[in-house]
């Protein structure tokens, strides 16, 4: 399987000459992020992985949250409502979905639905949420308004995958992102692991 990130939280997956993508939202500027996908995956409505322009340039069957599908009525049969627990079958991949809910990033605004995706038993997505499942490769928030390094730390050595690679590093500038890279850095040296952050554009083979 080959794993592209695109923009900020956007991910194309590639199998075999086929692809879904995952989370194109507003903060994904690459038009070709995409192109030719068999099938769009959207964890939660927030802008910076859900933007319904997007979806319009497309076919594709969209799985995603109930709160997702509340506005994508127009897409009609397209759109697929999934929770965790449920598990699909699109373009080539077996498809697991788990968690419910966007981790608490408020006081004021109950959390919305959010569920994560794991990809062929592989590669996890968990949008933005910091739901534990078991994995080898993890797509792992970098940064948030709602996380903290500790939190990012202690999510990924729950999960303990043999990789980690980071996204959803949109809202940074370089000189968070190069913080990030030294906390990445830093885990990688303790574990082994191969933990880094994937830049736009950058692409991994597994």
């Amino acid at each position: 399987m080959k794993i592209t990130k695109f923009g900020h939280a956007c991910v194309r997956l590639e199998k075999n000459g086929r692809a879904v993508v995952i989370d194109p939202g507003v903060m994904t500027p690459e038009p070709d992020a995409s192109a030719g996908a068999e099938a769009v995956f959207i964890t939660h409505q927030h802008f910076d992985h859900f933007d319904p322009e997007r979806l319009r340039g497309s076919r594709a069957p969209v799985y995603t949250c109930a709160g997702v599908a509340e506005q994508l009525g127009e897409f009609g049969e397209r759109v697929h409502v999934v929770r965790g627990g449920d598990h699909f079958s699109v373009a080539g991949f077996e498809v697991s979905v788990a968690g419910d809910k966007h981790h608490h990033s408020h006081p004021d605004a109950p959390p919305v639905d959010n569920v994560g995706f794991l990809v062929d038993g592989e590669v996890f997505h968990p949008g933005d949420a910091l739901t534990v499942v078991d994995a080898p490769t993890l797509l792992l928030p970098g940064q948030a308004p709602w996380l903290t390094v500790p939190a990012m730390i202690e999510y990924l050595r729950r999960m303990a995958p043999r990789r980690a690679y980071a996204i959803h590093d949109g809202l940074l500038n370089e000189w968070g992102l190069k913080v990030l890279d030294d906390v990445l850095a830093r885990e990688a040296g303790r574990t082994g692991a191969d933990v880094r952050r994937l830049r736009p554009g950058e692409s991994v083979e597994l």
